[in-house]
């Protein structure tokens, strides 16, 4: 049997454990089944990067990214528009891009379907230049990361940073004056938030927060005008219980670009969880087919 080529880097950080008894067990688990891995432990965004550029050039049929989304998605942006399959092991604490591909967060299983070798071509969101596989989103959302991440330095453990930071952003409920450009139409107005995701989003019920489909090659786009406080409760329990796109004051949209713009010379954006600091206008495009995904053979991505 052909030994199939594999890097593997791993988010040391994640929530894997030991970085070096995970090293180990990757090791015996994925030779066992007939893969000749190379396992990389990173310790932080840089090397990940790093790694993920030198597993790109290299002689190895598929990059497999172990961590949370903000990982896979370091990986993915190396070997994007490529030859190269991704590969994915979930770490992290959400795990959006593998649950919305099937993929299994049990670890034997994901090793299992990635040594099984079946890919699917999913489309990528881009926003200039810069890609994400989920989501990104200006407003609320960057500040309680930013804010997270502070108290996390405080010595704050994850969730109870995330609360406390959720509840500081929005006693002060920064609105974002935006120009939006969406199918020829021009909007202007003072939002909260703005959400844009590869591919459409389910926003109501259980399914709140899933992907049917991650190759129809096209964004979502969903946002509201001059929302206060109480009318993004209201819209979070319509979310939750059904009819939230029958709410005057949410908006939602499917296109294939968007231009945002602000009065701001600078403005946080969030990528696949990560929060990085970029120039408007935003132009938001995306990439239809432009990665290749190791998941289960049954996967349906449309």
């Amino acid at each position: 049997m052909r030994r199939v080529k594999i890097e593997v880097i791993i988010n040391a950080s994640s929530g894997a454990g030991n970085g070096a008894a995970v090293q180990q067990r990757l090791a015996e688990a994925f030779k066992a089944i007939g893969a000749d891995a190379r396992i990389s432990l990173a310790g932080n965004g840089v090397e990940i990067v790093k790694l993920a550029q030198s597993a790109a050039q290299s002689d190895a049929e598929g990059v497999v990214a172990g961590g949370g989304d903000g990982t896979i998605n370091s990986v993915a942006a190396a070997i994007v528009d490529s030859d190269k399959t991704l590969g994915v092991l979930p770490f992290g604490t959400m795990n959006h891009f593998a649950k919305d591909l099937n993929i299994p967060l049990d670890l034997e299983a994901a090793i299992e379907t990635i040594v099984a070798g079946h890919a699917v071509t999913v489309d990528v969101g881009d926003v200039n230049g810069r890609i994400f596989l989920n989501n990104s989103s200006l407003g609320l959302y960057p500040r309680i990361i930013r804010e997270r991440e502070k108290q996390q330095r405080l010595g704050w453990g994850k969730w109870p940073a995330y609360i406390w930071a959720a509840l500081a952003v929005l006693r002060r409920y920064p609105f974002l004056e935006i120009r939006l450009s969406v199918d020829g139409k021009e909007l202007t107005g003072r939002t909260p938030f703005v959400f844009v995701g590869n591919n459409e989003y389910e926003m109501e019920r259980l399914n709140i927060g899933s992907r049917a489909c991650l190759d129809k090659g096209e964004l979502s786009l969903y946002t509201t005008n001059g929302t206060g406080r109480l009318g993004l409760i209201r819209l979070a329990l319509r979310a939750l219980l059904g009819g939230l796109r029958q709410e005057r004051d949410f908006l939602a949209f499917t296109t294939k670009d968007i231009s945002i713009g602000t009065q701001h010379k600078r403005v946080r954006v969030a990528l696949d969880g990560e929060v990085t600091i970029m120039e408007p206008p935003l132009h938001y495009r995306v990439r239809p087919g432009a990665l290749r995904v190791l998941a289960p053979a049954n996967d349906q991505t449309h």
